[in-house]
């Protein structure tokens, strides 16, 4: 069923806002999976923050167009599908790769972030970015670690003092 131009010029609009907020984009290949597979992957990219659109890539054009996505715009042949990371920057990426090990009928083609088009190769170190919770999990534990090592140093000198007198008084007892 063909779309109207007021249908096509809501879809544009529609995905050029969530482009303009997005952190990074993935194009996969979804030929061959089915409504029940399409749904699947629908849910976990709506749980995990990735907003996943099958659109016309005339469209698709129009909409990255202006946005730090515009470098994907060669790439826009075929069936492909967009997947926009809206919370973290490599969640898209993330639910890709994931549902791809799954379905091989999905293949993920190329994604951009930061104005970069990233090819298929190298979407695995998108998708490996920690998450915001973890990259501040991985901050504190390396703010942490100066402290810790302080404080265990300063009880190392009791703990050593008790220890020395302990041998000195086996050593009376012997």
């Amino acid at each position: 069923m063909a779309l109207t131009l007021d249908e096509k010029k809501a879809v544009v609009s529609e995905v050029a806002e969530v482009a303009a907020q997005a952190h990074s984009a993935v194009a996969a290949e979804y030929r061959g999976l089915t409504v029940g597979q399409l749904t699947e992957l629908r849910v976990k990219a709506r749980e995990n923050g990735v907003y996943l659109r099958v659109v016309k890539n005339s469209l698709a054009r129009l909409a990255v167009q202006g946005t730090e996505f515009e470098c994907m715009q060669d790439g826009l042949k075929g069936p492909l599908m967009l997947a926009f990371s809206v919370e973290d920057p490599g969640s898209a990426a993330r639910i890709m790769r994931d549902f791809a090990k799954d379905n091989e009928k999905l293949v993920p083609a190329f994604g951009a972030i930061g104005g970069q088009r990233l090819e298929a190769a190298e979407l695995s170190k998108l998708a490996d970015m920690p998450t915001y919770d973890q990259a501040v999990s991985m901050l504190m534990s390396v703010m942490q670690a100066p402290i810790s090592k302080f404080a265990r140093t300063l009880n190392e000198v009791p703990g050593k003092l008790v220890r020395t007198v302990e041998a000195v008084r086996l050593a009376k007892d012997a």
